[in-house]
């Protein structure tokens, strides 16, 4: 698997770059990318980050410092993803990526998904297996399909609909 034009700050590590697929991407200081992982052009790892295996980050995706990304966790950048318009296959043209962005200190469970154009707050933690369909709150702990809030670090309760 190839790893292609890849910014890689110092420190940073690649457990297995046979097992990974790196193109286009910057990875920031002293950050760990696990096996059968891969990060598409334009996405941005911050420093001290975990990435886990089989984990999938694509174009678009901005993860701030100390993150960490679970096994198996799956970014999307399209809202409306098609094989094919008006006969054809799609093709680079026929679609536009969906910036997502992740703070820093954010914790995301295995399995979980993170659907295009969300906001996750410094310090959220995202449940394993969650799907996150809308903006996550700072230091809320969100989990389920849809995520929803079940507590906010520190105790204090919040309503649902402050996620948007």
């Amino acid at each position: 698997m190839p790893i292609i034009d890849v910014v890689l700050e110092p420190g940073a590590q690649i457990l297995h770059p046979e097992l990974v697929n790196l193109y286009g991407c910057a990875i920031g200081a002293e950050s760990r990318i696990g096996p059968f992982v891969e990060i598409q052009s334009g996405a941005v790892v911050g420093a001290r980050c975990k990435i886990s295996s089989h984990s999938f980050i694509c174009s678009g995706v901005t993860i701030e410092d100390e993150v960490f990304v679970g096994h198996g966790v799956m970014f999307t950048n399209d809202r409306f993803p098609r094989a094919s318009v008006n006969g054809r296959l799609t093709g680079p043209n026929d679609w536009t990526v969906v910036p997502t962005y992740v703070g820093r200190g954010v914790s995301i469970g295995s399995n979980a998904t993170i659907l295009p154009g969300v906001r996750i707050g410094v310090g959220a933690v995202i449940g394993a297996g969650s799907v996150v369909t809308r903006d996550v709150p700072d230091h809320s702990v969100v989990a389920g399909n849809p995520a929803r809030i079940v507590r906010v670090l520190g105790g204090e309760n919040v309503d649902e609909r402050t996620i948007r």
